[in-house]
């Protein structure tokens, strides 16, 4: 998508910023204006949060809306919603792993089977595989993930990285080099909260 956007957008820099914008959040144009689903964006709101003045995000939308292929793709897009943010609150984990780019598929399909061979509940999935950006797969599982899978993962063909977003703090022993743990603070409070009496 982003090649697209530099095709159409290579003289307009200020334009492609606001519609790298909208694609990175869904956000559609329809009729000379924005929409987050079925709910109109504020121009001025919007020029503010991108950076831009309110002219610049007009243009945008015109300049789409003249422009067949962009029109297409802009009046379809919708923001996905996700468990990943929330999980960590809800006491579940969320496994962000990259991926080599050639390793994609193979990658994908192992850490699904692994979970599954281990019987851990997993609640969403979603992936990134663009060309400009690094290959990602986010996994929202119920719970806790055991710690031998998440040594397994480790090990996989075209493992590059994980991240484990946890609300448990004491998973910050397994990592190594390539891993990072992000347990949730918030998490973690409640739950000594909830233990005093």
């Amino acid at each position: 998508m982003m090649f697209i956007l530099e095709a159409y957008f290579k003289n307009y820099p200020a334009r492609r910023k606001v519609a790298e914008f909208l694609f990175e959040n869904g956000l559609s144009v329809k009729n000379g204006k924005i929409y987050l689903r079925n709910v109109e964006v504020p121009i001025s709101e919007l020029a503010r949060v991108v950076g831009v003045n309110r002219k610049i995000v007009y243009h945008t939308i015109e300049y789409i809306e003249k422009t067949y292929p962009l029109k297409l793709i802009f009046e379809k897009l919708n923001p996905l919603p996700s468990l990943i943010d929330v999980a960590p609150l809800m006491g579940w984990e969320v496994l962000e792993i990259e991926l080599d780019k050639g390793e994609y598929l193979k990658g994908f399909s192992q850490v699904l089977a692994l979970l599954s061979d281990n019987n851990v509940p997993v609640m969403e999935v979603f992936s990134r595989n663009l060309r400009e950006e690094p290959t990602k797969l986010y996994v929202v599982i119920d719970g806790t993930l055991p710690v031998d899978v998440f040594m397994r993962i480790k090990e996989m063909e075209g493992f590059r990285r994980l991240i484990l977003h946890t609300p448990e703090k004491d998973k910050e022993r397994f990592v190594c080099k390539y891993c990072e743990v992000k347990y949730c603070p918030k998490r973690v409070l409640l739950e000594r909260l909830e233990a005093t009496p």
